[in-house]
């Protein structure tokens, strides 16, 4: 469905296959647990003491955090940014990227060197939920607190009252990790 005033881009891949997994146990390994992508597989390391519950649990998290770094692949955040900005009279960043290190925000900016982090977790969310975070972090370039101000500007984004609502529900559901 196409909206007035809303920017057209290509959707990410709607689900991303999950890839097979093979765990690794070492004797050397003490601590760590560790993942990487061979091939078509993703390998997960992990101690040889590792008991059978720890291991479910971090093989769930290391799909995760691999589901989400391939659904943010796709995204051309830098080009997504400058072309909302643009559209909404907004002025562009010096920079955006995701971060993978935000577990209480969707996104921050900092106005004074021009700089936008994206939580990774948006990565896998509705493109018009992204474009959102996006769109209120750039406004704080233009306008850093929360007055009216920035929130007129905020609203000149279409769906941003259905994004708030959205957000705020996804904000409540419990971790799946």
């Amino acid at each position: 469905m196409n909206v007035p005033g809303q920017l057209r881009f290509p959707d990410p891949e709607p689900e991303l296959p999950q890839l097979p997994v093979e765990v690794v146990r070492s004797t050397r390994r003490r601590r760590t647990i560790s993942a990487q992508q061979v091939g078509g597989v993703l390998r997960i390391s992990m101690p040889a003491s590792t008991t059978k519950a720890e291991e479910e649990k971090w093989v769930g998290e290391m799909q995760r955090r691999f589901r989400r770094k391939r659904a943010a692949d796709i995204v051309d955040l830098p080009e997504r940014a400058a072309r909302l900005a643009d559209r909404h009279r907004l002025p562009r960043p010096a920079s955006v990227r995701w971060v993978d290190n935000q577990t209480t925000r969707w996104g921050s900016c900092t106005p004074q060197d021009g700089s936008i982090r994206i939580s990774s977790a948006l990565a896998e969310l509705p493109t018009w939920v992204l474009d959102y975070v996006l769109v209120h972090e750039l406004a704080h370039l233009a306008e850093p607190g929360h007055d009216r101000r920035f929130w007129a500007l905020v609203d000149r984004y279409p769906r941003a009252e259905r994004a708030r609502g959205y957000l705020m529900a996804k904000s409540l559901e419990p971790d799946e990790g």
